[in-house]
């Protein structure tokens, strides 16, 4: 009597979904493509949300980049936008330019002139003496900046 009571409960399905049940359903599960489905959207929500955080570059420069400027020709400085900046560099001001050689040599080549701020990261100027490369150093007291090879947009 116990053994018919067993087996009846295991065929109404009261006991849960044995071995090769589960083993069905997902191979039904796989064969309809859902699995597959399920990957493609999580590939392609990945990119998706990497470029709602990030931001292409080319979006706040022309693409015309410059190898050198010498003297009269106009430049965009970056700095780091902090009060120290603004009370340090004004309009007029002349600041010194630098150039680290790859053996951390740093070498005075040349003067700018500051024109105007643009922006609340970047100082234009002229070229005042000098030939002067992106990546130099624009320094006055204690706050440098870094020569950019690009004009900023207007936008």
């Amino acid at each position: 009597m116990k053994g018919k009571s067993l087996a009846k409960t295991a065929d109404s399905g009261q006991a849960g979904m044995t071995g090769s049940k589960f083993y069905k359903a997902f191979y039904e599960f796989v064969k309809n493509g859902t699995i597959v489905m399920l990957l493609s959207l999580l590939s392609l929500s990945v990119p998706l949300y990497a470029s709602a955080v990030s931001y292409p570059a080319q979006l706040y420069h022309h693409e015309e980049r410059r190898d050198k400027f010498v003297k009269g020709d106009t430049l965009y400085l970056f700095h780091s936008g902090t009060p120290d900046v603004r009370k340090t560099i004004h309009v007029n001001d002349t600041l010194a330019v630098y150039r680290t050689s790859p053996s951390c040599e740093v070498t005075p080549i040349g003067i700018i002139r500051v024109i105007s701020f643009v922006g609340d990261t970047y100082i234009r100027g002229e070229v005042f003496a000098g030939e002067i490369r992106p990546d130099d150093i624009a320094k006055k007291d204690n706050v440098s900046c870094l020569v950019i090879s690009a004009e900023i947009c207007d936008k």
